[in-house]
This record gives structure tokens, C-alpha cells and sequence, in this order.
């Protein structure tokens, strides 16, 4: 009988590990990897597609066009924003998105704090698409307006790192980008 409590336990402790290490993906940039926690339970059609993205290798050669110091680092957009593909265009990175249709808000309680990933949109709150943002800086404004659907939870030092942009738009010219989005 103990060895049956034992083995339930044990079964139990790894199938919640496992169910925890879906939700950790790493971020390859040029200057170190950062371990993301994404949260399905507040978020989960947009942490399924930031998933279904990665897994397409979508975001991989992606750059980060808008970077505001003291403020976040956007990227995402898979359409014009990847470096990897023919329709690369700079000008444009910002306005594209995947194939795949906008998503409805799912805006929540939790702040975008320090780390805090969060779902870019146009003026439509049910806009967001494929791209996404990292706060640098607690950014209280943009609670509730903006799908917070995971948190840097290792290596925000590479984060800071990425290449800031100019003027009050965080234009960047020759841009940082991500390498690769990977499961754990």
C-alpha cells in the first residue's frame, strides 16, 4: 500500500513538472538565452499561438524593430520583420502579422512589470497577431490594455542588451534579433 501512495506521488510530482516545462521556452539572442514562463491559465489562445509560432519556427530571424529605452523591446512580425525571408522590409516590420487570425483580448490583473511579456495590437483591442513585447520597466499604463501572457524568469541581462532604437518611436536601424524560440 505505501509503495502505491509512493508511486501516485511520485507519477503526480512528474506529470505537474512536466506540465510546467511546456510552459518554459527559450529565447536565443546574440548575447545569451533567456527562459521565459508563459501562463496558459491567464492567457491561453495567446500562449498557444506564441507556442504554434515558435514551434513553425515563425519568430526565428525576427528583429526587434521598436526598442524605447527605460520603456520595452517589440518584435514579432513574422510577415516583415524576419530577416531570414524575401519579404524582410525594415520600413514595414511593425505592421505585419502571421497567417493565422487576430485574437480576441484577454487582458487580466497581472502588471506589466520588469520582464513582463505582452501582446503588441493596433487601436482594436482584439488586434494581437504574432508580435510581442518585453518590458524593460514597470509600465503600469498598459495594464488591462495589453495581454500579459508571460514573464522573463532568466536572463533579463540579455534582454537589456538588445540594441535601443532613436527618437520617441524606438525606430531601430540595423536591429538585434531573435536567433531562435525553442521549448525547454
Amino acid at each position: 500500500m505505501i509503495k502505491k501512495i509512493f508511486l501516485f506521488f511520485f507519477f503526480l510530482s512528474f506529470f505537474n513538472y512536466t506540465l510546467a516545462d511546456e510552459n518554459i521556452m527559450i529565447l536565443k539572442l546574440k548575447d545569451g538565452e533567456v527562459m521565459i514562463e508563459l501562463f496558459d491559465d491567464v492567457a491561453p489562445k495567446h500562449v498557444e499561438r506564441f507556442k504554434k509560432l515558435a514551434l513553425e519556427k515563425k519568430y526565428n530571424g525576427v528583429v526587434f524593430h521598436r526598442v524605447i529605452d527605460g520603456f520595452m523591446a517589440q518584435t514579432g512580425d513574422v510577415k516583415f520583420g524576419n530577416s531570414n525571408l524575401e519579404s524582410f522590409d525594415l520600413r514595414q516590420a511593425g505592421t505585419g502579422g502571421s497567417e493565422y487570425p487576430d485574437l480576441k483580448a484577454e487582458f487580466s490583473d497581472l502588471p506589466h512589470d520588469r520582464g513582463t511579456l505582452s501582446m503588441a495590437r493596433s487601436n482594436n483591442p482584439d488586434s494581437a497577431n504574432s508580435q510581442f513585447f518585453i518590458c524593460f520597466k514597470p509600465a503600469s499604463h498598459l495594464d488591462r490594455q495589453y495581454t500579459v501572457f508571460g514573464k522573463v524568469i532568466k536572463g533579463m541581462e540579455f534582454i537589456d542588451l538588445i540594441k535601443k532604437g532613436q527618437g520617441s518611436n524606438g525606430a531601430v536601424t540595423a536591429p538585434d534579433k531573435i536567433i531562435s524560440i525553442t521549448s525547454k
